[in-house]
């Protein structure tokens, strides 16, 4: 995987992002969502490398970026925190304007940075993603059980932490597995990268302030509330919901409705996959991304 790509570590404020880049053309950063890291890209990352500058890193506190302590304070993990962090990466690497593609977690790091640095973002593209921030003021039961995880993992350390650290190959496959709708669309040198990095206890204390920075991101999100994106949004999400009904909209969110609130250009569509959608459905994806992102 990424055979063509160069390895890189680079320091930000406060601690250090891996990533992996390669190509050439205008830049594309992509972001990765729970419970993976910048191996989640590997399908899609080399044909978008002939037409893009692909940087593709682990979020802070995932794969093999730094898991600096928080000491109990969000912002060390809020989105706010980490879209600086890959602004400081792409400075790094020469960018002052890119694209970004965030999936998950990701697209959530995504939405932030557009908010925070609408002169860096000139293309924005959210991957099975409901706004944060609709998502709760809209919480039913389909949505809460269906992210289970976010409830679970925002509780007081070390309550998650020893329960999904207790068995974390355990809790990986059963997200993997009732998060994907294509069969095999994880293969096994994937997975085993997944499984290396979602083991370290690190890894698991990290996400889970990750997902207890809900709490700050709102009050941000809140500050925000009546400005709108910018730049162009593309929303592309899984339509199969068969293993995981009430995900992302609950009973009353609609995804495009969702994002028009917050972004004054949106276009996009449901694909035919799970939530993995640059697994589950590559060529699709990619299409999508390259119909939609400009090769200048």
């Amino acid at each position: 995987m990424f055979e063509a790509f160069s390895d890189a570590r680079i320091k930000t404020t406060g601690t250090e992002i891996a990533l992996v880049h390669g190509g050439s053309g205008p830049p594309l950063l992509l972001l990765h969502g729970y419970p993976q890291t910048h191996v989640m890209w590997h399908k899609v990352a080399p044909g978008l490398a002939k037409r893009f500058t692909v940087v593709a890193p682990d979020l802070r506190g995932y794969g093999d970026s730094g898991k600096p302590p928080s000491d109990g304070g969000l912002s060390v993990y809020c989105k706010r925190t980490t879209a600086m962090d890959q602004v400081e990466v792409m400075d790094s690497l020469g960018f002052e304007a890119f694209h970004v593609v965030g999936h998950d977690r990701g697209a959530r790091v995504g939405h932030r940075m557009a908010l925070d640095y609408p002169e860096r973002v000139r293309t924005f593209t959210s991957l099975d993603v409901m706004p944060s921030q609709a998502a709760f003021d809209n919480m039913d039961s389909g949505l809460a059980f269906a992210w289970f995880h976010w409830h679970l993992m925002r509780q007081p350390p070390p309550l998650p932490e020893t329960l999904i650290g207790s068995n974390a190959r355990f809790f990986l496959d059963f997200l993997l597995e009732r998060w994907t709708a294509v069969e095999g669309a994880i293969p096994p040198e994937a997975y085993s990268e997944y499984l290396r990095c979602f083991s370290n206890p690190e890894t698991v204390r990290a996400t889970c302030m990750d997902y207890r920075a809900i709490e700050l991101d709102l009050q941000h999100d809140e500050v925000d509330r009546s400005r709108k994106l910018t730049c162009p949004v593309l929303v592309l999400w899984g339509e199969n919901m068969a293993k995981r009904p009430g995900w992302q909209t609950g009973s009353r969110l609609d995804m495009l409705d969702a994002w028009r609130e917050r972004a004054e250009d949106v276009r996009g569509r449901a694909i035919n996959c799970g939530h993995f959608l640059p697994e589950e459905a590559p060529t699709e994806t990619a299409r999508e991304l390259l119909d939609f992102l400009p090769a200048v």
